[in-house]
């Protein structure tokens, strides 16, 4: 019975913890965007889900942007 003298404080002590912890969370705009980084994660396009083909192609697009001087695409 005497172990309820430190138990009840000690609980309403972490409740009050956690309470304090939720209302910071709120005012710190945790939960502001709840689905934004499920989403994100589908549409990540990663290197390495890339053919070797695909890589290449990728690399030699980046690597071919105009210069500021080209007044338009090169001929072919």
């Amino acid at each position: 019975m005497t172990i309820l003298y430190l138990l009840i404080p000690l609980s309403l002590i972490l409740l009050g913890l956690a309470v304090w912890a939720f209302f910071w969370a709120v005012k710190n705009d945790q939960f502001e965007d709840l689905e934004g980084p499920a989403h994100r994660i589908l549409f990540d396009e990663d290197e390495n889900d890339l053919t070797p083909a695909e890589r290449e192609r990728r690399r030699q697009a980046t690597q071919r942007k105009p210069s500021e001087g080209d007044d338009g695409p090169a001929e072919r």
